[in-house]
């Protein structure tokens, strides 16, 4: 049985953390003590007192040295992450103390990846020592992070949650869709488009359940056609714009500023399919009553600028 967190957070401590990556890092309990400074005798107190502490063998000791089990594997990885978000506190602690920038940790789903970015750029020449972190992931796994505390603020939808009343929210704007493909598709220079002429291509789709993925189920079901077979799915962006780029058949809905700057670079082609579905509107959102660090109440400021939508094409 586990031991229950208290009971963890009272045991452990930081030094033993250390060892855990030492010990995956070298694979033997000599060098493992050699890089955190300890002698093997007090190594192996302390590997002791750390499953000791979780009730559970974290390694198998085998003729080669020791290998961590699934267990210990789990608890390496967060020992890791501890230790980052340690040396994370305290650059953005010495960042504070000279007056500098500090540290901003911000997520942002695919469509809102312009304008952050527009807002970064302005954040950072205002606060050109700001060290900024930018993880861009669905909705979900953005709220996840912001739960978590990892993330300072998102640019994402509450309406994933089973608690959107759980966050606040800077309401920005409906985000604008286009439907894109390959330069080469057979329909890429055709003046106007309706979805029957596309539904029998493969389609690169967003995973089930995701609003822009619901756009487009909207609009196959009003329009009386049956949603497209055995599509790839996928939230990620460099793998949507890779699989158009290599077959000239596929066809995506994608966020317009994002399909923009590739048709700009020539990558992509818009089709001209005019979409009845609109997208739920993105916000910025942070956790409820959360105070805000100095970078983060900057860049919120800096977003409300972009609060007006982008002029329509």
């Amino acid at each position: 049985m586990i031991a229950s967190l208290p009971a963890l957070v009272s045991r452990l401590r930081l030094k033993q953390l250390r060892l855990l990556i030492a010990l995956d890092e070298q694979g033997s309990l000599h060098k493992a003590a050699e890089q955190v400074a300890i002698t093997q005798p007090g190594a192996t107190k302390a590997l002791n007192e750390i499953e000791a502490a979780f009730g559970m063998r974290l390694f198998n000791r085998t003729s080669q040295g020791l290998e961590a089990n699934d267990l210990g594997r789990c608890a390496i990885r967060y020992a890791r992450l501890i230790h980052t978000d340690l040396a994370h506190l305290r650059e953005e602690m010495i960042g504070i103390l000279q007056g500098q920038g500090g540290r901003l940790s911000v997520g942002a789903v695919m469509g809102a990846v312009p304008l952050l970015v527009r807002s970064l750029q302005r954040l950072r020449d205002a606060q050109p020592e700001l060290a900024v972190e930018v993880v861009e992931d669905t909705s979900a796994r953005l709220l996840g992070l912001i739960d978590q505390g990892r993330l300072d603020l998102a640019i994402c939808r509450t309406s994933v949650s089973p608690r959107p009343d759980a966050y606040d929210c800077l309401p920005l704007y409906e985000e604008p869709l286009r439907v894109v493909a390959n330069p080469a598709h057979p329909l890429a220079a055709t003046e106007a488009l309706e979805l029957p002429e596309l539904a029998g291509y493969p389609w690169v789709v967003y995973p089930a359940n995701m609003p822009m993925r619901l756009v487009l189920e909207r609009e196959f079901s009003q329009a009386g056609l049956e949603f497209p077979r055995y599509p790839v799915e996928t939230a990620s962006t460099l793998t949507t714009l890779m699989l158009l780029r290599q077959n000239p058949h596929l066809v995506a809905l994608m966020p317009r500023e994002v399909a923009d700057e590739a048709i700009h670079l020539g990558s992509l082609a818009a089709l001209p399919l005019h979409l009845r579905s609109r997208s739920e509107p993105f916000s910025v959102v942070v956790r409820r009553g959360a105070p805000l660090s100095a970078p983060a109440r900057l860049l919120w400021t800096e977003l409300e600028a972009e609060a007006a939508p982008p002029p329509v094409a």
